[in-house]
């Protein structure tokens, strides 16, 4: 018999312990301190419960849990004697089931993370969608965890306990995250266009306008037809566009939406979730037979990333009217230009064309976007979703420090002019500098000796910085000491200086009624609300130069890693954010009806 909120709230303490038996190892007092937190307004509620009890019960309580947890393919496995629970779980990865090679080595990795961390490595092998993890994915990141921090580990083997105990509490309420299983499934189906080159290598790389991207593009006008969208199309700069009408021919709009291109070698969820995710929630509007009091706008931006072109923001900065001229006739590696490029995908390639994209912001209510977080924040705080602030502002500069090459050997220490050692000195006050001034960032990332050798003293280095903070006034602050102290560590050393300012942007802080909104949304599914601001650029920053944005966070796995093969998310998030982004559309919906 499946379990229901109304029977765990009014259940005396001993029924309801035992209704929630099972979902941490052998330690029924986590669910049984957070039961003390009764009544609970949904499972996103009592989940977060029971995070918060393990989060306050201090180190040593934390370790004797993850030492509840049996080996991986080990020996309780073997025994049998695996509670029904891990007994299903590792059945459903296939661990039951392994090959003599697979089970030696998954024997020997068991031996040398005991050896190096003190305790089990602790995986939720059902998954982020939780139907269970391939073998292969199990032992790869089995290898990869051996190498991080003891510390880093603990919490890591901690957020795969709370992820198999959101699980084992589905299987007892019987609840599927439908939606977001749909919404995951989409994701997957669309990665499997990528560039060639990078395809062979089984990785995503979708660039503007090349044939996966034309592919992607094509498979989101199938999807958002099958959502319901009432027009689909593909426009002047290849972006996607599904547009729903609200209930009045002349409603006001609005808009929402990401980009579906990526860097190299790069996740399924960076962009492509915000494209999703409103669809998802256009597909049950359309299945309600639903219209809302204004119109429903989703792009799948054609172009976000800038690595094809340098052009970044190409997509939704045609629809903000910012689309450069000049960017026509850039070349990419291969010498293709832009209106080459665009021709060749059907695109007329005209200045007119393009022109004609830009939108009235007097149409719109406003813009709109969810994203994955991109970051580690969401994913150490146990929490699904985070409210945007705001877009930081952000400054980007290549230099070159010009020292003298000279012989490692016979150069003293005080006579050297060493253009690295300038720039080291930099990167270490910038960490600094940057760490005083709340949620600002400096990186030095690039940092080039050129035709350097082992054995003479650096005469020339060339670096990157990249500084980045949540108002224009800070980031200013910011630039200008780090510059500052630069000037002066040359001087100091001898060193000569040339710097170019590549990128200035200006911080997106998010409209107080729109983050309002979204905070409202999140409260409204049980969830602590958490502020944080962006650090990463996003579409939402083009559109916030013509009218209000605001956006919503959702928590990435493997320490929310984004750019990178790694970046996840769950079925369970994804249903949480198309769960919040449905609330917003019917706050919207309510306000315009009075």
């Amino acid at each position: 018999m499946t379990l229901t909120l109304q029977q765990l709230n009014s259940a005396d303490p001993a029924e309801a312990l035992r209704l929630l038996d099972g979902l941490y190892e052998h330690s029924p007092w986590i669910a049984e301190q957070a039961l003390a937190q009764r009544p609970f307004a949904s499972l996103a509620a009592l989940k977060h419960a029971m995070v918060t009890v393990l989060a306050h019960a201090g180190v040593d309580a934390q370790l004797a849990l993850i030492r509840a947890h049996p080996e991986l393919a080990g020996k309780a496995m073997v025994s049998q004697s695996l509670t029904a629970e891990s007994t299903n779980e590792q059945t459903k990865a296939g661990l039951t089931n392994c090959t003599p090679e697979e089970f030696a080595h998954i024997q020997q990795l068991n031996a040398q993370y005991n050896t190096r961390f003190g305790f089990p490595f602790i995986l939720a092998v059902r998954g982020p969608r939780g139907t269970g993890l391939a073998k292969r994915e199990i032992i790869a990141t089995f290898e990869r965890r051996l190498g991080n921090p003891v510390d880093f580990e603990r919490a890591e083997c901690l957020r795969n306990i709370h992820r198999i105990a959101e699980i084992r509490l589905n299987d007892k309420f019987g609840f599927e995250p439908m939606v977001g299983n749909a919404v995951w499934d989409w994701h997957e189906d669309l990665s499997r266009h990528s560039d060639p080159e990078f395809a062979e290598q089984g990785q995503l790389t979708v660039t503007y306008l090349t044939d996966a991207h034309r592919a992607c593009a094509a498979d989101l006008v199938v999807r958002m037809r099958e959502c319901g969208f009432d027009e689909v199309d593909i426009d002047a700069v290849g972006n996607v566009v599904g547009r729903y009408h609200g209930a009045t021919p002349d409603a006001p709009a609005l808009l929402t939406g990401s980009h579906f291109d990526t860097v190299r070698n790069g996740g399924k969820y960076d962009g492509r979730l915000g494209i999703f995710v409103p669809m998802a929630c256009v597909r049950q509007l359309h299945a309600a037979g639903r219209r809302l009091p204004y119109a429903f706008e989703v792009v799948g931006f054609a172009e976000e990333e800038g690595q094809r072109y340098k052009a970044t923001f190409l997509g939704s900065g045609a629809l903000t009217g910012h689309f450069n001229p000049a960017w026509l006739d850039q070349q990419d590696a291969d010498g293709v230009t832009m209106r080459a490029a665009m021709q060749h995908a059907g695109l007329p390639a005209t200045l007119g064309s393009i022109g004609a994209l830009k939108r009235d912001p007097s149409d719109y209510l406003g813009f709109v976007e969810v994203h994955i977080e991109q970051g580690p924040v969401l994913n150490e705080m146990d929490l699904p979703l985070g409210v945007v602030t705001s877009i930081n502002a952000s400054v980007r500069y290549l230099c070159e420090a010009i020292g003298m090459a000279s012989h490692a050997g016979t150069t003293p220490m005080n006579r050297r002019r060493d253009a690295a050692s300038a720039v080291a000195e930099l990167a270490l006050y910038a960490e600094q500098r940057a760490a005083t001034d709340g949620d600002s960032v400096a990186t030095i990332g690039m940092l080039q000796v050129p035709g350097g050798s082992i054995n003479v003293v650096p005469g020339r280095c060339l670096f990157s910085l990249d500084l980045r903070a949540p108002s224009n006034a800070q980031r200013d602050a910011l630039e200008r000491d780090i510059l500052a102290q630069l000037r002066v560590i040359c001087e100091r050393r001898g060193i000569g200086l040339k710097t170019e300012e590549t990128m200035r942007a200006a911080a997106a802080p998010s409209a107080p009624a729109w983050q309002a909104r979204w905070e409202r949304a999140v409260a409204a599914l049980g969830v602590p609300l958490h502020r944080m601001p962006s650090g990463a650029g996003h579409d939402a920053m083009k559109l916030h130069e013509v009218m209000p944005q605001a956006m919503l966070f959702v928590r990435g796995q493997n320490s929310g890693i984004s750019h990178n093969p790694l970046e996840s998310t769950t079925s369970d998030d994804m249903e949480l954010c198309v769960n919040a982004f449905s609330h917003l559309l019917d706050q919207l919906a309510t306000e315009h009806k009075h």
